[in-house]
C-alpha cells in the first residue's frame, strides 16, 4: 500500500495531472506503475504544463520529472517565454 500525501493548492485546475496521487518523494517507482506515471506525465507536458508545475503537482523533483520525460524521448520545449522585439 502506497502513502498517499494531499494534492499542494493550485493541483485541481485543468490540465495538470491531478489524477495522480502524491507519494512519498523517497520511494522508487518501478515497473507498471512508472510507467504510467510517465504517460501521465509526458501527457501534462505536452498539453503545456511546466516541468516544475508537474513536478510540484505529483510531490516529485523537477529531475524526477525531467528524467521521465527523457526516458519517454519527448522534445522539451525552448527555455523563456516569448522573445520581446528587437529594440532600436
Amino acid at each position: 500500500m502506497t502513502p498517499e500525501v494531499p494534492l499542494r493548492s493550485g493541483a485541481d485546475q485543468p490540465g495538470t495531472v491531478s489524477d495522480t496521487p502524491r507519494t512519498d518523494p523517497n520511494r522508487q517507482v518501478r515497473g507498471d506503475e512508472r510507467r504510467a506515471l510517465t504517460e501521465r506525465v509526458t501527457s501534462a507536458y505536452r498539453q503545456g504544463q511546466s516541468i516544475r508545475v508537474i513536478a510540484s503537482t505529483i510531490g516529485r523533483s523537477y529531475g524526477f520529472v525531467h528524467r521521465l520525460l527523457a526516458e519517454a524521448g519527448v522534445d522539451f520545449r525552448t527555455r523563456g517565454g516569448a522573445r520581446r522585439a528587437l529594440r532600436k
